[in-house]
Formats: C-alpha cells, sequence, structure tokens
C-alpha cells in the first residue's frame, strides 16, 4: 500500500461532471437550471407563507426547517454543477481543492442527516396530534419545536464532521478522477487505495446513525398511529387523519428510499455512472417535489402560499383595482 504522503492527494480532485457528454451539456445545463429555480422558488414560497400566516401549528415550524434544509442541500451541490456545465473549455473535468471536496461532503451530509432527525421529529409530532390530540397542545410546544429543530441541525452535524474526518485521512491513490458531479462518499471511497471493510465502517456507522435510528422511531410512531386509527369508529375522522399523515410519509419514503439505495449498500456494488444518475435525482427532483408535496395536501400551507401570491400579483399591478368601474 502506497504510504499516505504519496498516496494523499492535496492538490484535490477532479469532477469529471459530465464532461464526457459535450453534446448534451447545453441542455443539460437548462434542465438542471430549470429545476433548480423551481425548487428555489417552491421552498421560498413555503417559507414566505409560513412566516407570513397569522397562526403557525408546529408542523408548518417543522416544513418551514424542511424547506430551509432542501434550500441548503441544493445550493452546496447545484450551482457548482450549473458552473461546471457552462464551462465548455474544463477538459476531463473541473478540479477541486482537497479541503473544498471536504466542505462539500460534509455540508451535504449535515444538511441530509438533519433532514432524517427532522423527519423523524415530524412522526412524533403526528403521534401526538393523532394518538393524545387533547394534550397536543401542552406536549408539543414552541419551546420544544425549537429544541427538536437544533437537536436536528446539530445531530446532522456531529455524524457528518466525523464521517468527512474518517474519508479524508483514508490514503487516495493512483486518478483523482471523481465519477461525479460532487464530491459524494461513494465516489470518494472508490478512489481509496484501500481495499479493506475498514474503510466502510464509516459509512456504515453513518447509516446506521442517519437512517437506522430515525426510521425506527418513524415506524414507531406510526405503528401507534395505526393501532389508534384501528379504534377510530368514525370514518370521517379516519380520512382526516390519513391525510395528515399522507404529506409526511410521501416525503420520507422518497428521503430514505432514496438514500438507503444510494449509501446503504456495500462498496463491491458501486457502480459510477449509475449512482451520478441516481444522484441528479436525489439533488435536483426530490427538493423539488417536496414543496409540491405539501403544497398539494396541506390546505392551510395551499391556502398561505395563494395569499403570498396574491399579494406579490397585487404589488405588481398597483392601482388596477381603480381603473375597475
Amino acid at each position: 500500500m502506497a504510504s499516505p504522503s504519496n498516496a494523499t492527494l492535496p492538490r484535490g480532485f477532479l469532477l469529471q461532471g459530465f464532461a464526457e457528454f459535450p453534446h448534451l451539456r447545453p441542455a443539460l445545463f437548462l434542465l438542471l437550471l430549470a429545476l433548480h429555480l423551481a425548487t428555489l422558488s417552491g421552498n421560498l414560497l413555503i417559507l414566505l407563507a409560513v412566516a407570513s400566516a397569522p397562526t403557525r401549528p408546529p408542523m408548518h415550524l417543522f416544513l418551514c426547517q424542511l424547506s430551509a434544509i432542501e434550500l441548503g442541500y441544493t445550493l452546496v451541490v447545484v450551482p457548482r454543477t450549473l458552473a461546471d456545465l457552462a464551462s465548455p473549455g474544463l477538459g476531463r473535468g473541473s478540479p477541486i481543492s482537497f479541503l473544498g471536496c471536504a466542505v462539500q461532503m460534509q455540508m451535504f451530509v449535515a444538511l441530509g442527516g438533519a433532514e432524517c432527525f427532522l423527519l423523524a421529529a415530524m412522526a412524533y409530532d403526528r403521534y401526538v396530534a393523532i394518538c393524545h390530540p387533547l394534550r397536543y397542545a401542552a406536549v408539543v410546544t414552541p419551546g420544544l419545536c425549537a429544541r427538536l429543530a437544533l437537536a436536528c441541525c446539530l445531530g446532522g452535524l456531529a455524524v457528518s464532521v466525523g464521517l468527512a474526518v474518517a474519508v479524508f485521512h483514508l490514503p487516495f491513490c493512483g486518478s483523482r478522477l471523481l465519477v461525479h458531479f460532487f464530491c459524494d462518499i461513494t465516489a470518494l471511497l472508490h478512489l481509496a487505495c484501500t481495499r479493506s471493510y475498514a474503510e466502510e465502517l464509516p459509512l456504515l456507522g453513518a447509516c446506521l446513525l442517519l437512517l437506522l435510528l430515525p426510521s425506527l422511531l418513524i415506524l414507531a410512531s406510526y405503528g401507534a398511529i395505526a393501532s389508534a386509527l384501528r379504534r377510530l369508529r368514525c370514518p370521517r375522522g379516519r380520512r382526516k387523519a390519513v391525510s395528515t399523515c399522507a404529506s409526511h410519509l410521501t416525503v420520507t419514503f422518497l428521503h430514505y428510499g432514496c438514500a438507503t439505495f444510494m449509501y446503504a449498500r456495500p462498496k463491491a456494488s458501486y457502480s459510477p455512472r449509475l449512482d451520478r444518475a441516481l444522484a441528479l435525482v436525489y439533488t435536483h427532483v426530490t427538493p423539488l417535489l417536496y414543496p409540491l408535496i405539501y403544497s398539494l395536501r396541506n390546505r392551510e400551507i395551499a391556502a398561505a402560499i395563494r395569499q403570498v401570491l396574491g399579494r406579490w400579483r397585487a404589488r405588481q399591478a398597483p392601482g388596477q383595482e381603480g381603473l375597475s368601474v
């Protein structure tokens, strides 16, 4: 094995991005730009809708944090991807420093991890609302929401720092070309010189903390909810309870499904080009779907968004009311 001094590349890496598809890059740039602008608009609308609402239920505060995480999630990856697609003279790839790559990976994991914990907190909110409705206001207080939001961010940050330190202490040798458009964990592990299972232990530990633990809490919450719904004799009440959980369940399946498939598998099954294609989905498409899912399923959020858009249109066309007779 090469020594770390010779194997580690302090100069950094090359992000291949989509350099092997020069003719598709203009179309891909326009597509990803449109998705990015739509994602920013959708999540900013939810933030504005929640901020301008006269009342803010705890679930809406959690949704506000989810939108903020999605904004950060996309801003960590997408602007650089768009800049690389718009630069035709990069040759084999776009250079990124060793520190820059570490910071990008750490921030990506921190935000993704915070979202994993936040989805568990949102499941607990649904559990209290359905199983203990009379105690909901006393249990799920603004103070509890703030503490849970802080715990989600700190939990994701702690796991991401530990994972980044472990990954970037590995010796990298041979080609420093990452067949990816950002510094993803699996792509970096693929370049590591070591060929033992020890290098996968940090990723396994992160998966246990970020995927398994929150998913167990979510399953426990929805198990209790399902038990309560079976005892509920009112069909209308049952349908209302199911409707309040539908958006959260959909987002949970999307987030955990993508994350589990991408990271909770052995290195031997890693396929650089397949993983790069799948990464396009969970960095460009799913952040756009989340605000759509919540705005379509949540009447209060949809009404608040309509109010925000209505005020914006009124400012864009001042004096129109006075012209009508």
